[in-house]
């Protein structure tokens, strides 16, 4: 632990040298060293320093051959050769299987001068804390001598920003850590206790406010940011900070941060008013024009994800609010494959689709829930009038997947999704759908080894943002909703109620409102909400959090998966459009069943980091 906690003096020094080693370093000439002062004197400097931080925030999509990073009940891995991935061993309570996991972000063998694809949460955060302190106490010293206030407000609110935001990272998965806000020296024991969720969450969101107030909204729109106009969008704004105090403040209002792991699903309502209120101001200057943020057009919904032929473009568009610097060339290597079955784009037999019983949050046009007793879900025709997100994110039966030409006649079993009992998408639950869904969200039609719209000549780009507007909305929404007790509450810094900021996202995508039978009660708005939730956000990687935070965890349903059964009514009709296709013998089965307990709301600690000194105690039942 004290190698975290004091954190690899080594890589520091790279990160002020720019040099890859303490070996490297002591074999240089004198004079090519950067003195400790020059690094700090000027904003140049010292923002080149700051600016190598950005760079420890893992890109969780990326990693190894195939990334894993949805873990509540969205996701199902094949058989044969997915058992390693992070997802199949959460399925299993075998949550040690994330330390050194090279497919996991959250932990990949960290090393400061190692492999950009081993980016991870735990090395790499405890690294920037500690640079975060480093440069704190340089502007304390007064180091940044040759500088305008402007310049010095700009470097210090992004230093409290990457601080807070590498603890809030840290205590989503593990909890209450010590808050280091001081550079702790290499030669004296460690002692630091444990703090409570709640005091590391008092401590970030003073962090985020003092970003807030120090950071401007719009780099571009500053004397210091016009020297790198267009290039900003990568750093911390007024933006950012606000939004992720609102984060930490919900995160802290939410049953299992306020009331433990065996506590009432209640929020403190307290908290959740401080979440609303930053949610709020961040909202109402979006919608008042006063940032470069705005919700994409349904139309581009899929530029949120990912870019094809716009020489490795980063997605997110005007709705991403943070996103991590990134590698658009191994999108197509490291994920696209991971989508469709093997066979279509030549994979390795990794297949993370979507569970049946994800996919029936995906509700009806009209906006209702599919077990709503007025809902117009049809068993016989389960693919019409559904949510309009449903037919973007998610294949179905029936659904044309090549369009060119295929010039072996056995191949074309593979035009159309045969998602159907004996059909060939479903026939291996080694290489197919082991569900009767896939998901096509992050990937386009048409990538496959006959379309060929897919590989490096496309520069198809995939990323997922840390935070897009859209989750701002719905985090306001709840926040609001728990804080005053209705979802026609609103907070005084936005116009909108709970519902109002709900509806918003919905309105985007072509759905309907929410019914007024689902906000007479706060418990009837929450259930929407969360469904809500399941799919905007859908396999972005919240689920898992969102689930835990909410003590759902290991609750029914959100602890199975399933598959959904069924035959087609008639032979498929190349012609027709598929959403109208007839089913019979429709049924659904669980397949994974998840035996999870209290234990597993936490991450277990590596037993070499909380062996170091008694102070730093493992997570209870790890």
């Amino acid at each position: 632990m004290k190698t975290k906690l004091i954190i690899y003096l080594c890589g520091i020094t790279s990160v002020l040298f720019s040099l890859s080693s303490c070996t490297e370093y002591l074999d240089k000439e004198p004079d090519s060293v950067i003195s400790a002062d020059d690094a700090f004197k000027n904003f140049t400097n010292f923002q080149g320093f700051v600016e190598r931080m950005y760079h420890l925030a893992p890109d969780v999509a990326k990693a190894y051959w195939v990334s894993s990073f949805n873990w509540g009940e969205d996701e199902v891995v094949t058989i044969g050769n997915g058992e390693y991935l992070m997802g199949f061993s959460i399925d299993r309570g075998n949550y040690r299987n994330y330390i050194g996991a090279g497919h996991c972000f959250l932990d990949r063998g960290w090393s400061a001068g190692g492999d950009r694809f081993k980016k991870a949460i735990w090395g790499g955060s405890w690294y920037g804390i500690r640079v975060a302190n480093m440069g704190l106490e340089a502007l304390a010293a007064g180091k940044m001598t040759d500088a305008s206030d402007e310049e010095r407000k700009i470097v210090e609110g992004q230093l409290y920003f990457l601080r807070a935001w590498f603890y809030f990272q840290l205590t989503t998965y593990w909890g209450g850590l010590p808050y280091i806000e001081s550079v702790l020296p290499s030669d004296e024991p460690l002692t630091l206790p444990r703090e409570t969720y709640r005091e590391n969450a008092e401590k970030m969101a003073a962090d985020f406010q003092k970003a807030a107030d120090l950071l401007p909204v719009n780099w571009d729109d500053t004397e210091i940011g016009r020297r790198t106009a267009g290039n900003n969008a990568l750093r911390a704004n007024k933006i950012w900070a606000l939004a992720y105090l609102g984060k930490t403040y919900l995160y802290a209002g939410s049953p299992l941060m306020a009331n433990g792991v065996n506590g009432p699903k209640t929020y403190d309502a307290e908290m959740c008013k401080k979440a609303a209120s930053a949610f709020g101001k961040v909202l109402s200057m979006v919608e008042n024009g006063e940032t470069q943020y705005a919700l994409v057009d349904f139309e581009k919904y899929s530029s949120l994800f990912y870019t094809m032929q716009q020489n490795w473009l980063m997605p997110g568009g005007t709705e991403a609010i943070m996103r991590s610097p990134t590698y658009g060339a191994d999108s197509y290597w490291r994920q696209m494959n991971s989508y469709q079955i093997a066979n279509m784009a030549e994979g390795d037999g990794i297949v993370l689709c979507p569970s049946a019983n994800y996919v029936n949050y995906y509700g009806t046009v009209d906006g209702l829930p599919l077990n709503d007793p007025e809902s117009s879900f049809d068993q016989t025709h389960p693919w019409k009038n559904r949510d309009p997100r449903f037919y973007n994110d998610i294949i179905y039966d029936g659904v044309k997947m090549v369009s060119g030409t295929i010039t072996d006649p056995s191949d074309e079993q593979y035009r159309y999704a045969n998602l159907y009992n004996g059909g060939n998408f479903r026939n291996d639950p080694r290489k197919t759908s082991r569900t009767g869904y896939l998901n096509y969200k992050f990937i386009p039609m048409g990538a496959n080894k006959w379309d060929l719209t897919y590989g490096y000549s496309y520069s198809t780009h995939f990323h997922l943002s840390w935070l897009r507007l859209a989750d701002v909305y719905l985090m306001y929404a709840e926040a609001a909703a728990q804080g005053y007790g209705s979802a026609n509450a609103k907070d005084a810094s936005f116009s909108k109620s709970a519902v109002e900021a709900v509806n918003t996202i919905r309105e985007r995508a072509g759905v309907g409102p929410v019914a007024d039978k689902y906000t007479a009660s706060l418990d009837g708005f929450m259930s929407e909400l969360r469904r809500e939730r399941a799919v905007e956000l859908a396999f972005e990687g919240h689920r898992f959090n969102d689930l835990r935070r909410w003590l759902l965890l290991t609750e029914y349903p959100y602890n199975i998966k399933t598959e959904q059964l069924f035959d087609r009514a008639a032979p498929l009709d190349p012609k027709a459009d598929p959403k109208e296709n007839a089913v019979v013998n429709w049924d659904e089965e669980v397949i994974i069943t998840r035996n999870l307990s209290s234990k597993h709301y936490w991450l277990p600690f590596k037993t070499e980091d909380v062996t170091i000194y008694p102070e730093f105690t493992q997570n209870p039942g790890w």
